[in-house]
């Protein structure tokens, strides 16, 4: 079974990727909006 250290690392690796996963996903829906805004102008 896995030790409780070893479950505590992985929670935090975990929430560090979700919140990666969810901040470049707001930047990719910025960019590609600029990116049409600029194309429409």
């Amino acid at each position: 079974m896995a030790s409780e250290n070893n479950t505590d690392n992985a929670k935090e690796t975990y929430g560090g990727f979700t919140s990666l996963i969810k901040w470049g996903t707001i930047g990719s829906f910025l960019v590609a909006a600029a990116v049409v805004v600029i194309i429409s102008s």
